[in-house]
Formats: C-alpha cells, sequence, structure tokens
C-alpha cells in the first residue's frame, strides 16, 4: 500500500497544472438593459435608439462594443461632454454592457441625404478619400454600406447629418479627443467637405 501511495503521489506530482477556469463576464441582460435605457437615455435618443433630435446620435443597431466604449471615456472624462458625464456617472460596468446589447438589437430606422448639391461630393469622399491630400476613404473602416465593423468601427449608416458633422469638427478642432485615427482624417477636411460626407452617410442603409 505504501508503494501505491508514493506512485500516486509521484504521478500528481508530475501531472501538468492547468489554470483555473474563468467564466469571464456575464451575459448582458436585455431586460435590465431596457429598463436602463428608459431611465437614462430614451429622453434624448427615444425610446427605441432611433432619436429623432439631430443633434443626438441614433444608438439603434450600434455595435455593443464601440457603445460600453463611448460610455466608458464618458464617464472617465476621455471624452468630454457635460451633459454625457452627468448621465452616465451612476451607470455601473453591468448597466453599461446591458443597455448597449438591448439597443443593439433595435434596428436602426433608415434616413436620407438631403443636399442633391453635395450628395455627389460625399460618395466620392466616403467611398474613395481624397488621394492627392491623404484623406482615407470613410468606407474602409466604416464599410461601404456604412455597417462598420464589430469592436473595432462604428456603424455610421443613417445616422443625423447634423450630428455627423459635429462629431468629425469636433475630432478637426481637437475638442473631441477620443480617437487619434479619427483626429488625424477630420484634420484634412474642410466644413463643405465635413457637410457633404455627413450628408452621404445619412443616406446610407
Amino acid at each position: 500500500m505504501k508503494l501505491l501511495a508514493s506512485l500516486l503521489t509521484a504521478a500528481a506530482l508530475a501531472a501538468p497544472a492547468f489554470p483555473a477556469f474563468s467564466a469571464g463576464p456575464a451575459k448582458p441582460d436585455l431586460a435590465k438593459g431596457e429598463a436602463s435605457y428608459a431611465a437614462v437615455c430614451a429622453a434624448c435618443h427615444a425610446a427605441d435608439g432611433n432619436s429623432t433630435i439631430a443633434a443626438n446620435p441614433k444608438l439603434a443597431q450600434q455595435h455593443p462594443e464601440y457603445l460600453v466604449k463611448q460610455l466608458h471615456e464618458f464617464k472617465s472624462g476621455k471624452r468630454a461632454n457635460a451633459i454625457m458625464s452627468g448621465m452616465v456617472a451612476a451607470l455601473t460596468e453591468d448597466d453599461m454592457r446591458n443597455i448597449a446589447a438591448w439597443v443593439a438589437t433595435k434596428p436602426a430606422a433608415p434616413a436620407f441625404a438631403k443636399d442633391k448639391a453635395l450628395v455627389t461630393l460625399g460618395e466620392r469622399i466616403y467611398r474613395g478619400g481624397i488621394a492627392d491630400r491623404n484623406i482615407a476613404a470613410c468606407a474602409g473602416c466604416h464599410s461601404p454600406n456604412g455597417a462598420g465593423i464589430p469592436s473595432q468601427y462604428p456603424r455610421l449608416a443613417g445616422q443625423h447629418a447634423d450630428y455627423t458633422a459635429a462629431q468629425l469638427v469636433q475630432f478637426r478642432d481637437g475638442v473631441r479627443t477620443n480617437s487619434a485615427q479619427m483626429t488625424g482624417v477630420a484634420a484634412k477636411l474642410n466644413d463643405r467637405e465635413i457637410k457633404a460626407v455627413a450628408d452621404y452617410i445619412a443616406g446610407l442603409r
């Protein structure tokens, strides 16, 4: 018996050690997300995430990873916005994940480009950039139809032109500083080009 016990002990010591299993973050709770969204977000972004106020972005169908990132950066101050900083101050990590997961399930309402005089310029910038000024095509990161790339680049299709233009101006002017990539792109655009590409994006679907 002593020999058997010694062999078992030796075998146990020789066995490879495996790391403890980590379950990772809990799955988002959509019911809680809906309740938190209704309490905190709906007044500005509409009950279904399709804001009807041009200054407030549509959130419906946005990639949840992107929304969580923005909420974190509003809370930390990395993305400066007095209203949003106040709104997210009391949100927990789970609140953010739940809200983002719920609003991502809501279908985005389609919109339309409005400025016929600029739509051709907007399409050219979005799809091909401006080569002689080293301005990259928006479609390269946000996809040709504006769907974006989950966890990397946000969905833009159907976004209010006023909101998109305002964000591009803020990136260009150094007011919004939470994306060096976007600051670099916007820095090369003039007001007319920003207005054109923002209007074109509004009509994407």
